[in-house]
């Protein structure tokens, strides 16, 4: 009974602990409001692409065409009113929030993967290693991601694929150049000299030392990224180089779109305030996330 009750103890006072932080969470989002609409607004996008068909009226004018009903004005049949094709606007800009976190979720691990084991071994070992992935990184950082994943797409040829491919291979150096740092600043420390001299190799120092000390200012630019993800997307589909037709990449509905301004205005405008209201969102998450892992905003 005496070892249990010490256990019972213990599990009481972790709850009190993580309630406390908790607390001071919800403390530091009550402080700001923008980060609260983050929050919603990227829930609500998640929830959205999750259950696009069931709140879709039209299911089907993902590629179907109804050119019966072609460029009719908001109505209460049509919310967003119709595009050339006759299919509505409404459902097609719900099922455009699928491509854009498809394409973001592929992009950012693809990043992730490439970017923070080159960081964490330049920033650790140093050297000739440093200098060689540091000198590619730089090569990469040289150009304007928007400008190289165009490069690459146009390359690669215009398809949804090779747009991940080609926004992955643009991103990567920024989580290389992160990591790198944080690895520079970490590698000094106590227990990373201890596990040194204990004889740990470097491997294990690398991805069980450094790398979950690299977690928090990761995690901050992940959530400020994903709104740049999906802005170089819908720019590589506006430009042709994106999703093809039917697909309802909001790029690329903006680009045929922008052809019927502007009299038939809703066609672009719409899928554009979509855009807007998602890189908001994540912008917005990326300040909570922010102030809740900077330590002097939770003393």
């Amino acid at each position: 009974m005496g070892v249990l009750g010490v256990r019972i103890k213990e599990w009481v006072r972790g709850q009190r602990s993580r309630m406390e932080e908790y607390r001071v969470i919800f403390d530091l989002l009550k402080k700001n409001p923008l980060s609260l609409a983050g929050i919603v607004i990227v829930l609500g996008l998640i929830l959205v692409a999750m259950f696009a068909p069931i709140i879709v009226p039209y299911p089907n004018d993902v590629s179907e065409v109804h050119l019966e009903r072609s460029l009719r004005p908001m109505s209460w049949e049509h919310p967003f009113g119709t595009d050339d094709m006759g299919r509505d606007i409404f459902s097609r800009v719900i099922f455009g929030t699928r491509i854009s976190l498809q394409i973001t979720v592929v992009v950012i691990a693809i990043s992730l993967a490439v970017g923070i084991p080159l960081g964490a071994i330049a920033g650790y070992i140093g050297g000739w290693v440093d200098e060689t992935i540091m000198r590619i990184t730089d090569m990469f950082l040289a150009f304007p991601s928007i400008l190289l994943a165009m490069a690459i797409a146009a390359a690669l040829g215009p398809s949804l694929t090779n747009t991940m491919i080609a926004i992955s291979l643009a991103w990567w150096p920024w989580y290389t150049r992160l990591v790198r740092g944080q690895a520079l600043s970490i590698r000094e420390r106590t227990f990373v000299e201890a596990a040194r001299a204990m004889g740990v190799s470097r491997k294990r120092i690398i991805f069980q030392h450094i790398l979950p000390h690299t977690f928090g200012p990761v995690v901050v630019q992940i959530s400020m990224d994903v709104g740049y993800v999906i802005l170089t997307a819908a720019g590589l589909g506006f430009v042709g180089l994106g999703a093809q037709p039917p697909a309802p990449e909001w790029g690329l509905m903006i680009s045929i779109g922008r052809t019927f301004m502007p009299q038939w205005w809703w066609y672009a405008t719409f899928p554009g305030l979509a855009i807007m209201l998602v890189v908001l969102g994540f912008n917005f998450l990326g300040d909570a996330l922010r102030d809740i892992m900077d330590p002097r905003l939770r003393r």
